[in-house]
C-alpha cells in the first residue's frame, strides 16, 4: 500500500474530511515533493502525512477510509508517523485537530498528546460557520 499516488490520497481525504476542506491530488503532490515531508501508508486504507523540521515534526493529515474505522488503523498511522519523525531527528511533535472531532481528539489524548493551544475559527465549515483547533504536543524522543 505504499504505492499511494497524490491522486489516492486527495480520494481518501476527501473521503474522510469535509472541515477542514479536503486537499487536492496537487496539494499532495507539492508537499511530497519537499524533502521535509512524509508520508506513511497503512492498511485499510490509511496514512498520515507528516513534515519533520529542526527538530520538530508536525502531522499535517492522518486518514483512515471510512469503511475500516475502528481496527487501530489510525493508532497505527499515527505510530508510524512518529517513528519516521524520530527517524529525522525530531524530538517534540505538534498537530491541529478540530474541536469537533472527539475521535482524533481521544486517540491523540491516548497516545500521549497534551494540549498546548487553542486556534480560535481555525477551520471553517462548508457552511462557513468557524470551529476552533486545538494544538497538541507531544515529546517523542527516546531516551
Amino acid at each position: 500500500m505504499s504505492d499511494l499516488t497524490p491522486e489516492d490520497l486527495a480520494a481518501l481525504h476527501a473521503a474522510c474530511f469535509t472541515t477542514p476542506r479536503p486537499w487536492s491530488a496537487k496539494e499532495f503532490a507539492d508537499l511530497l515533493a519537499s524533502p521535509t515531508v512524509f508520508l506513511v501508508t497503512g492498511e485499510g486504507p490509511s496514512f498520515a502525512l507528516g513534515r519533520a523540521v529542526a527538530g520538530e515534526a508536525e502531522l499535517l493529515t492522518l486518514a483512515v477510509a471510512p469503511e475500516a474505522r475502528g481496527r487501530r488503523l489510525g493508532r497505527l498511522a499515527l505510530q508510524g508517523y512518529e517513528a519516521e519523525a524520530r527517524m529525522r531527528g525530531a524530538e517534540d511533535a505538534f498537530l491541529e485537530v478540530a474541536t469537533d472531532n472527539p475521535v482524533a481528539i481521544s486517540l491523540y489524548l491516548s497516545e500521549g498528546y497534551c494540549e498546548s493551544g487553542r486556534r480560535k475559527g481555525y477551520y471553517v465549515t462548508p457552511e462557513g460557520a468557524k470551529i476552533d483547533a486545538l494544538v497538541f504536543t507531544k515529546r517523542i524522543k527516546q531516551t
